[in-house]
């Protein structure tokens, strides 16, 4: 009689991440696949980019506080920068000039072979069953492409809020601003998908969006990635629900497909209420102690500190760098600056003394901490000391601070960090813009005036006002997230039964 065969195990069910290759995007991914293995640990996760981001996410992975769950796998792709007109080792938006930034997200595209063998290498491996979805981001969308063709599906991630998203993508798909009349006195125009009474400015647009005509290089990438991307089989959204009701709705509107809003993706300590140590959430070292930037944050009052970064890849121009420092000193108020090379030099590189006022970091004594290359910005925001963040207006810095309820003042840079600044004012009362992009000229005293009126509620208590809205959308965010009752821990459920018993 014939022994019985023991049936072999039923192959894991697989999701693939592929993430754009910054750090950005990296982090929020890595999130992700934590908070989907939280709410359902029968996945198996490989999140996959080139050697050096894959080497990034090891370094931020070993830097938590605590270890991401075992069934999280890092694969790497082969990449070489060198194929495609990059210097070496360039597989990453950090350090990189903005002018070859272009260069990088065309090379991207060189990963979909490599992706569509790892694959099919999956499929041989679990006999001949496709990975249950790939969650590629919207920069990465040919990733639609490879699922469609090994008979799986594919989910758009955006690490960007609803408004912001909404507006990079018809903005870059229609180009409206070319409708404007050269010469014309007024800047504003409508936007496809959002309501004529919501104009958008040409100052809220990059230098290279403002010239893209559709067949510039720019518009070569963004065009087709965007338009796939409407192809896929839904959106995961990094933000609230309750706090991007009019972003969430034009963004439903015009791509026609569920939308799950699962954020924020940040440590849950930072939405606990927690002080003190936080932990590190990237790969990167701070230029300064953690314990140190709390020390000198404890020696001053509640809500008097102004912290200022422009995020992991921006920086200013040496002009607007020596006013800001001269606005900062006038201020009188303590504050936290990362501060790196201008633009035009190694980003990576040793700051040099004459870049700032002469004698300015000498001079400045109790009043300011300058911290050179990265700071501990987690740490920072979630102080009671630190009352005002002067940000690029980058997604995650700003659902890092309004997590904690501190609110902004806007220096958009790139990106939709423009149109995150307009909804910060316009939508949540949250912010002042200083200024935008990387031409603006500024002035001393209108970085003191912009200041004295966030932190010290000057003209008819507006600081005051931006206070206590932030202090609102905090609420609101961390209710989000309170287990089986938050919005964003019910659409993670949601998405989490969809991708397991098939897409509704």
């Amino acid at each position: 009689m014939e022994e019985e065969q023991e049936a072999p195990p039923p192959p894991p069910k697989h999701i693939i991440m592929l993430p754009f290759m910054a750090q950005g995007h990296l982090i929020p991914f890595l999130e992700l696949a934590i908070q989907i293995l939280h709410h359902h640990p029968i996945f198996t996760i490989s999140i996959v980019n080139t050697p050096l981001n894959i080497n990034y996410l090891r370094s931020a992975i070993a830097n938590r506080p605590s270890p991401p769950p075992s069934q999280i796998h890092l694969v790497s792709l082969p990449f070489h920068s060198s194929d495609h007109h990059l210097p070496p080792n360039s597989e990453n938006t950090d350090g990189l000039p903005f002018n070859q930034i272009i260069k990088l997200f065309h090379a991207s595209t060189a990963l979909q072979p490599p992706f569509s063998e790892f694959i099919s290498d999956i499929i041989a491996k679990q006999l001949g069953t496709p990975p249950v979805c790939i969650i590629s981001d919207s920069f990465m969308s040919w990733a639609n492409e490879v699922a469609t063709s090994f008979g799986t599906v594919n989910y758009t991630f955006t690490t960007c809020g609803a408004y912001g998203t909404a507006a990079y993508d018809s903005i870059w798909l229609n180009l409206p601003h070319r409708n404007l009349v050269d010469g014309g006195s007024h800047d504003e125009f409508p936007v496809p998908g959002f309501p004529e009474s919501c104009r958008f400015s040409i100052s809220q647009l990059h230098q290279y969006l403002r010239a893209a005509d559709g067949e510039d290089e720019w518009s070569r990438f963004f065009q087709p990635q965007i338009s796939m991307s409407l192809q896929s089989n839904g959106w995961l959204c990094n933000t609230v629900e309750e706090i991007e009701v009019f972003g969430l709705e034009v963004l439903r509107n015009y791509i026609k497909l569920p939308v799950w809003c699962i954020g924020p993706l940040l440590p849950t300590k930072m939405l606990k209420g927690n002080t003190g140590l936080v932990g590190p959430r990237s790969g990167k070292q701070p230029g300064i102690p953690p314990e140190k930037c709390i020390e000198w944050l404890d020696s001053h009052p509640p809500r008097s500190v102004l912290y200022i970064s422009f995020g992991s890849q921006n920086t200013i121009t040496e002009t607007q760098m020596m006013e800001l420092a001269k606005g900062l000193e006038k201020s009188k108020k303590p504050f936290i600056w990362v501060i790196r090379p201008p633009i035009g030099f190694d980003l990576k590189g040793e700051f040099r003394p004459e870049w700032l006022p002469l004698g300015f970091e000498d001079r400045i004594g109790k009043q300011g901490l300058v911290v050179h290359k990265w700071a501990p910005q987690l740490e920072i925001l979630c102080h009671v000391s630190t009352g005002a963040f002067l940000s690029h207006c980058g997604w995650n810095s700003v659902l890092e601070s309004l997590s904690q309820g501190v609110p902004l003042i806007g220096w958009p840079l790139a990106a939709e960090q423009g149109y995150n600044a307009k909804m910060l004012v316009e939508e949540m009362g949250v912010c002042v813009v200083l200024t935008s992009g990387i031409h603006s000229r500024i002035e001393k005293e209108e970085v003191r005036r912009v200041i004295e009126v966030v932190l010290d509620g000057t003209e008819d208590g507006k600081g005051e006002a931006m206070r206590k809205k932030a202090s609102e959308l905090r609420e609101l965010i961390r209710a989000s997230v309170e287990i089986k009752k938050g919005s964003s821990y019910k659409a993670m459920s949601d998405f989490v039964s969809t991708i397991l018993f098939g897409f509704k």
